[in-house]
């Protein structure tokens, strides 16, 4: 039997062994991160489902603060170049978790940033019914669109029965406006809203100004997340998501500027032009797919001329390339 002064050593050991095991997981935690993710690694191109997180209080990263620096100044020197008036961008590494934000909570119209919640929202539907994806809808009898200063490469045949699934596609790869107003008018306006609440995205502002600046960069980066992490669809239809997305046919913006074709970008843009005003939006929002290192990058811009937001999204893309490769 130990005698009571053997007793209070182990009892002591221990207690300073335990002290030393916590203080050794706060060293460690503060050194990488305050948080653990599990993800199923599984072959899939696009996605890399998360199983488990055990905070998602996710931070600003004290070591992307070059990054941001250079990304501040960046802007500044172009607005004082008047190629910009205002720009907010959100970056992600989406394999650890910690982001940088510039701007990150002011609003913008989302424009054709709209057309990835309805893509979500139809196959978040489809999981239930894939039938859903056959049903086919009949175009009217033009195509022409007024709203789009970037037009699609391809567009819809005048009176032409499209299913569900391919105007899916000819949204996405190709921004088409129309096929998009043929989705909107026939999913449920409960299961899109419903998309928005599952996802904890506020568009209440929309209901008063659908045209007008609804969500910030930070939120609108919510669905991509959710597509790359297979938390919201399931891991087929997320992957499904992303590979659509890696078809767009848009190759400036963040294209332009990562300016590598071993490099995948699975994107969407968006563009808005508000005629009282003559101000204009442009936007890129996608996963850079950066080997072993995906990165979330969304930069939405203001100014006067496509052509200058346009170059602007290059030049910070091209930026937060270098910085990550």
């Amino acid at each position: 039997m130990l005698s009571r002064y053997n007793l209070i050593i182990l009892f002591s050991g221990l207690i300073l062994t335990t002290i030393g095991f916590l203080i050794g997981r706060i060293s460690v935690s503060n050194q990488k991160s305050k948080f653990i993710e599990t993800r199923n690694r599984e072959n899939y191109q696009f996605i890399n489902p998360l199983l488990e997180c055990e905070s998602t209080n996710f931070s600003q990263n004290a070591a992307l603060d070059p990054l941001k620096k250079q990304l501040i100044t960046t802007i500044d020197y172009l607005k004082r170049d008047q190629q910009l008036t205002y720009a907010s961008i959100y970056i992600r590494d989406l394999n650890v978790g910690p982001w940088l934000g510039i701007n990150e909570e002011d609003d913008f119209s989302p424009a054709s940033l709209i057309k990835v919640p309805i893509m979500i929202t139809y196959f978040k539907a489809a999981e239930k019914n894939p039938e859903i994806l056959k049903e086919k809808i009949l175009t009217g009898p033009t195509t022409e669109s007024n709203t789009q200063s970037i037009l699609p490469s391809i567009t819809l045949i005048p009176n032409q029965s499209y299913t569900v699934e391919e105007l899916i596609e000819k949204m996405i790869i190709y921004s088409d406006n129309q096929a998009y107003e043929l989705l909107q008018n026939k999913i449920d306006n409960k299961l899109l809203a419903k998309t928005y609440t599952d996802l904890g995205i506020d568009i209440s502002k929309a209901y008063d100004n659908p045209n007008g600046n609804i969500i910030p960069v930070k939120s609108y980066a919510a669905f991509f997340r959710i597509l790359f992490n297979a938390s919201y669809l399931n891991k087929d239809m997320s992957e499904k998501a992303l590979s659509l997305l890696s078809k767009v046919k848009y190759s400036d913006g963040l294209v332009r500027g990562v300016n590598n074709p071993m490099v995948t970008i699975a994107h969407k843009f968006g563009e808005r032009t508000y005629e009282a005003t003559g101000e204009k939006q442009l936007h890129d929002c996608g996963i850079i797919y950066i080997p072993q290192k995906p990165l979330l990058v969304c930069i939405m811009t203001r100014g006067n001329n496509f052509n200058n937001l346009s170059s602007s999204i290059t030049k910070i893309s091209k930026i937060v390339y270098q910085f990550a490769r």
